[in-house]
C-alpha cells in the first residue's frame, strides 16, 4: 500500500499545471475526458510512477466547487492509495463502518482499474481513494502512454502528505481506520510503502484539510531557485495551489 496520486483542486487548472511543470521540470501527460461526468476537467503530471492531478470544476454544484468555497481557494483534494489486494481492502472498509461513496471498474487497452472512494465526512481531511491496477505497473487514470512523459531531472516521486486539523490525533485515528494501518508509535504518522501520511495542528485559518504535499527531490537547490524566480517562496518554503510543498 502506497500513495500513488495526490490531487489538487484549483480554479485555474492550466495555470497551476504550468507552475508545477516549471518548478519541477515536469511534463503533462493526460486529460481524462471521462471526468466531465463529475463536472470536472483534469490534467495528470507524472513523477516517476506517481502522479500529481489537478481538477477544476466546470459545472455548478460539484463537490470540488464546494471544496473551493469551504477552504477559501485552491488546495489539496484527494489522496489516492495503490493497494495490493483490492477485494480484501473493500471488505475491510465495509466492515469498519466507513461508507463507500463511489466504486469504479474501468477497462481500456488491456488495463483494468478498480477504485473505491471513502465517505469524506467519515474520514476527514481529504477524499481517500483505494485503487488497484492490472497489470500492476499500469496507471489508467493517467492514460496508457504516460511513461514517455516522465522526467527525473529535479524530482523523483511523491513521498507523502500532511493533513491538518484542530484535533490531529482524532483525524489520524480516522485515517488509521480508513487504511487499516496503525500510526507510528512515536509520531502522528501512518507509514506506507515508500510514503507516509502525517497529521499536524491547523494554524492557518483554512480549517481541516491538506497542509502539505511531500516530494522526494533530486536537486533541491535548483527547485528552490525556480521557486524564487516564480515568487512561490514564503518564508523560505514553497507554496503552490494552496498547498505547502515540502522537499525531502
Amino acid at each position: 500500500m502506497r500513495i500513488r496520486q495526490l490531487v489538487f483542486v484549483a480554479k485555474e487548472r492550466d495555470e497551476l499545471s504550468r507552475q508545477i511543470c516549471t518548478l519541477f521540470d515536469l511534463n503533462e501527460t493526460y486529460n481524462d475526458a471521462g471526468l466531465i461526468s463529475f463536472g470536472l476537467e483534469n490534467v495528470l503530471i507524472p513523477l516517476d510512477d506517481t502522479f500529481i492531478e489537478i481538477v477544476t470544476p466546470v459545472t455548478e454544484n460539484t463537490t470540488a466547487e464546494r471544496f473551493l468555497t469551504k477552504r477559501k481557494g485552491d488546495g489539496g483534494y484527494m489522496v489516492i492509495v495503490d493497494v495490493a489486494d483490492f477485494e480484501k481492502e473493500k471488505e475491510r472498509v465495509s466492515a469498519s463502518g466507513i461508507d463507500i461513496v463511489w466504486e469504479g471498474n474501468r477497462k481500456e487497452e488491456g488495463i483494468q482499474a478498480r477504485t473505491i472512494h471513502l465517505h469524506p465526512k467519515q474520514v476527514g481531511g481529504a477524499i481517500v481513494s483505494l485503487d488497484i491496477m492490472h497489470p500492476k505497473d499500469a496507471w489508467l487514470w493517467a492514460g496508457t502512454d504516460w511513461k514517455k512523459d516522465i522526467n527525473k531531472v529535479l524530482v523523483d516521486r511523491l513521498s507523502g502528505v500532511i493533513l491538518q486539523s484542530e484535533d490531529p490525533a482524532k483525524l489520524c485515528s480516522k485515517w488509521e481506520k480508513a487504511l487499516g494501518v496503525q500510526k507510528s508509535s512515536n509520531e502522528l504518522s501512518i507509514h506506507l510503502n515508500e510514503s507516509k501520511i502525517s497529521f499536524v495542528k491547523e494554524v492557518d485559518g483554512r480549517g481541516e484539510g491538506v497542509h502539505a504535499f511531500i516530494i522526494k527531490a533530486l536537486e533541491k537547490e535548483k527547485i528552490l531557485e525556480n521557486a524564487a524566480d516564480m515568487k512561490a517562496l514564503r518564508d523560505g518554503e514553497i507554496y503552490l495551489g494552496g498547498v505547502k510543498i515540502l522537499l525531502e
